[in-house]
């Protein structure tokens, strides 16, 4: 871009200002819903495998096995059932977003010593207790950073569950691509490109944030 390209830029997005705030908080919203449903799914999964062989094989294989599905097929097969919006985007971003929280839940289970959980074992603590005051705190590490992960990955892919109408900067991406070889076309994608980004930052910040002030200061 030259001067003036920029400085157009620049009034571009004073004047869209308004839908840039708006579409920033649908596009949080809907990675905050998607992420919320992968931990949840993925952390009981993975606390209910982690001790079995076979059983985590088949459930770390299928979950490997949507992220060779393309992202923009997913979102169109889900109009059927789900029709047009944010629901076929969340339950596309849902299965997108499991395997990074699945895989570290597991990892993070199985790393941690046996010599403690056999030491809580040993004090007579139920199988429950052990998970939930010995081994999921040892492992939160581990496990919040797969949600990392996992949400950086989802605001990036949310953009396109436009195509199917969804919310979120990919308004302004898809805008500007039916738009293309104009100004105008170009403005909307790098407005819509530097608002994932953006996002993109923030969530990392308030993850980063979120570890610090939920792991112990022992295993930081």
């Amino acid at each position: 871009m030259d001067g003036s390209e920029v400085l157009n830029f620049g009034e571009f997005l004073i004047r869209r200002s308004d839908d840039m705030l708006e579409l920033g908080l649908q596009h949080v919203a809907v990675v905050a819903i998607s992420v919320a449903l992968c931990s949840i799914i993925g952390i009981g999964l993975g606390a209910a495998v982690y001790r079995t062989d076979r059983a985590r094989e088949v459930i770390l294989a299928a979950a490997g096995v949507t992220l060779t599905i393309p992202s923009f097929a997913l979102f169109v097969l889900f109009i059927g059932p789900f029709g047009l919006g944010a629901t076929p985007v969340v339950l596309a971003l849902s299965l997108y977003g499991l395997l990074p929280i699945l895989r570290n839940t597991i990892t993070g289970l199985r790393s941690v010593d046996p010599a403690v959980v056999e030491s809580a074992r040993g004090m007579g603590m139920s199988r429950f207790r052990q998970l939930i005051t010995i081994e999921f705190p040892l492992a939160w590490p581990v496990i919040i950073t797969g949600i990392r992960v996992t949400t950086l990955i989802l605001i990036g892919i949310a953009a396109i569950g436009n195509v199917v109408l969804g919310p979120g900067y990919g308004e302004l991406i898809f805008g500007g691509l039916a738009r293309v070889g104009t100004p105008v076309g170009v403005h909307l994608v790098l407005a819509g490109i530097i608002g994932v980004m953006l996002v993109a930052v923030l969530y990392d910040i308030v993850l980063n944030l979120l570890r610090i002030f939920t792991t112990s200061k022992g295993i930081r």
